[in-house]
């Protein structure tokens, strides 16, 4: 088992070294609009997955995926000799959906923001349905909460029963 903080380390080193293998050493007009987001390392380092985004309809993203799937192996070549780990990690490539997923978001929120408006809309408008203060109280409501405390205060005495003193 590696250490953590080594993988996350060789992982972030890992897609630096394919971004720039793509750019300068594979010559494919596929790969032209692939963005390298992120790498993953498996604890025991046998194993990189790099996420890709690309730029484009889905047949350009199916093109650009056939296209990693050719380069693959002069991608891991470049990883070894500039990694220098004894065993150089099999890549696997995958595409990244947080951008779709982050668009997606955005259009919920932008309902969400819609649909407050139109309820702060409709509400401008609108006055409660019965009186404005519903416990205010009346000079008959008064009258009557004097004589309820004082009736309590007798059941309670008969309640408890007889004191001993």
């Amino acid at each position: 088992m590696a250490d953590t903080a080594r993988a996350r380390k060789l992982a972030k080193r890992i897609a630096q070294i394919v971004a720039s293998g793509l750019e300068h050493e594979v010559k494919d007009p596929r790969l032209a609009m692939v963005t390298i987001t992120d790498a993953r390392l498996t604890p025991d380092l046998r194993d990189a997955t790099v996420y890709y985004t690309v730029f484009g309809d889905t047949a350009e993203q199916a093109a650009s995926a056939a296209a990693l799937a050719s380069a693959t192996g002069v991608l891991r070549s470049r990883v070894g000799q500039q990694t220098g780990v004894r065993f150089t990690p099999t890549l696997t490539f995958v595409a990244d959906t947080v951008p779709d997923q982050a668009r997606h978001l955005d259009e919920l929120l932008a309902k969400a923001k819609e649909a407050d408006a139109e309820v702060a809309r409709i509400a401008s408008g609108a006055r409660h349905a019965g009186d404005p203060d519903p416990y205010r109280a009346t000079e008959d409501d008064e009258d009557d909460t004097d004589g309820a405390d004082a009736e309590a205060g007798a059941d309670a005495d008969v309640r408890r029963g007889p004191q001993n003193g």
